[in-house]
């Protein structure tokens, strides 16, 4: 398969990059720097600049991924970036949109990442697909980002939505920061331990997406998290246990909301999210628990 990837330079992209291209597909990555092939397999190709064109070099794509969107634990959230959030995502998803649009044969299958921001934050509900948007920021960001996405819907596109939880990697995204106090004999539990953590593997983000592509029954929203959520204090524990470490000093939430900000709902605050229309479809997970998923992490 021919398959493009924006935002492909993110954690998320380099993995699936690097699957695509064991698996013996050609990937296409949308970059805003112009930049040359450094790697049998890949063509970078420059948009979201004055000038560019990508569309004359992605006909005949069979899929179009987007990942694109600023990081949303890079900074306080000032309402000035609260509006940069935002944009990087609407901006990205449009021109993907208009990409799409303007080719003569259409992918069949347009990826777009979301997120389970989507649904607001809970300690008592379990979510899935089915439930409606939150009220908060985050659940009005990821619902304007998926509206935009939606619109390759009326072209014939197969789109999915994927709600990413915490992806889990040993280097990048949220775990290395999680884990640092406790390399320093300094973790425990953060906020009231009682807040859920709707977490996923990275193998199995990568094998979810692949799976999606592949699987032309699955569309429209699709959770991306692991079927065994786990509260704040069960994870510190976890993590604790994989790393050798102690999990004994708490971490007050006012003392997070002063260092962070409105952005301290990443950690204060969570929802029970589970995967259900990926077991529907048959999908198995690699990495089903969270003390087996933390294990095979930091021993590689």
């Amino acid at each position: 398969m021919r398959i493009a990837i924006a935002g492909g330079s993110g954690f998320l992209g380099n993995a699936l990059t690097d699957f695509f291209l064991e698996a013996g597909h050609d990937v296409f990555i949308l970059t805003r720097r112009k930049k040359k092939s450094v790697r049998n397999g890949v063509t970078y190709i420059q948009w979201l600049e004055d000038g560019s064109e990508p569309e004359r070099e992605l006909e005949g794509i069979d899929a179009f991924i987007n990942l694109a969107g600023e990081s949303l634990n890079s900074g306080r959230w000032t309402e000035e970036r609260k509006e940069r959030l935002l944009m990087s995502r609407l901006v990205a998803a449009e021109e993907a949109v208009r990409i799409m649009k303007s080719m003569s044969v259409k992918p069949a299958v347009h990826i777009a990442a979301s997120a389970v921001g989507f649904y607001g934050t809970s300690n008592e509900k379990t979510f899935t697909e089915e439930n409606e948007h939150g009220s908060d920021f985050l659940a009005s960001l990821v619902r304007m980002w998926e509206e935009v996405s939606a619109k390759t819907e009326a072209m014939g596109i197969r789109t999915v939505f994927c709600r990413f939880g915490i992806i889990l990697d040993q280097t990048e995204g949220a775990l290395p920061r999680m884990a640092l106090p406790y390399k320093l004999f300094a973790g425990g539990t953060v906020g009231s331990g009682r807040q859920w953590v709707s977490w996923i593997h990275k193998e199995d983000a990568v094998g979810g997406v692949a799976f999606a592509i592949e699987n032309s029954g699955l569309n429209g929203p699709i959770n991306f998290t692991a079927p065994n959520p786990a509260k704040m204090n069960e994870f510190g524990l976890a993590i604790g246990k994989a790393l050798g470490r102690p999990h004994w000093l708490p971490v007050p939430g006012v003392a997070l909301k002063l260092l962070l900000g409105e952005m301290s709902v990443l950690v204060l605050k969570g929802q029970r999210v589970v995967p259900a229309k990926l077991l529907q479809a048959g999908y198995r997970f690699r990495h089903p628990e969270l003390s087996a998923a933390l294990e095979n992490i930091f021993k590689n």
